[in-house]
């Protein structure tokens, strides 16, 4: 899970939108902060140039390494079109039935209502320790429609006061995001298998600032006083 928001990521200007969701997979890509080598590469499979080079990548060799077969191999552009094609639509991507198969309606659900919970549970610790009373936050959990992959999952808050912007997330705020949306009882892969089955990809969970309890702002404000210390 990446956490998206100014101090995580390196190209800011991504972050700026006119208008709630803001979605990032497919348009722009978040470049992590301090991430590790497997982040990096599941970011980099995102980029379309660079699968169809991977899918290329056996033309490629034959034509260095051959001769012979190179003309060939440069006048086969059918070919080419086609490995790509069965690699972007077969491999990387489920069929309707396979989507369907990825889990049951009932299960579907219970974990949508999971993820639900979860996440106005956190926005509503984040907006008490942001002290925020006016209109709504959103949580906004975005992943990756590639299959057989390691799932993708970024996660932002975004809010339309004073206008459409992402809210800037601290140490703590993004903390309380991973201990409180996914688990060993509710996984990014157990999204990801919702989502393939709604071909859906952007959940977006609204929580209602003015519902928000007065003992979670006060535990908030003590929350603040005892943390220098």
């Amino acid at each position: 899970m990446l956490i998206v928001t100014q101090d995580t990521i390196s190209n800011r200007p991504i972050l700026d939108t006119r208008s709630l969701p803001r979605k990032f997979l497919g348009r722009v890509l978040p470049l992590p902060r301090g991430a590790g080598p497997g982040l990096w590469l599941r970011l980099m499979a995102e980029l379309q140039f660079l699968r169809y080079l991977g899918a290329l990548m056996p033309f490629i060799a034959i034509a260095l390494t051959s001769r012979d077969l190179a003309l060939p191999v440069s006048q086969a552009p059918a070919a080419m079109v086609l490995v790509i094609a069965v690699i972007e639509l077969k491999v990387l991507r489920l069929s309707k039935a396979a989507r369907a198969r990825a889990v049951d309606p009932d299960e579907a659900d219970r974990r949508l209502d999971a993820l639900a919970f979860r996440a106005r549970a956190c926005l509503r610790r984040i907006a008490a320790r942001h002290d925020l009373t006016e209109g709504e936050l959103r949580l906004v959990i975005e992943q990756s429609e590639l299959a057989r992959l390691p799932a993708l999952t970024l996660v932002s808050v975004q809010t339309d006061r004073p206008e459409p912007r992402l809210l800037a997330l601290d140490d703590q705020d993004r903390q309380v995001l991973r201990d409180g949306l996914f688990d060993a009882d509710l996984t990014e892969a157990d999204l990801l298998a919702v989502n393939h089955r709604e071909d859906r990809y952007l959940r977006d969970i609204a929580q209602e600032l003015r519902a928000v309890s007065a003992h979670a702002r006060l535990a908030a404000r003590l929350e603040r006083r005892v943390a220098p210390a």
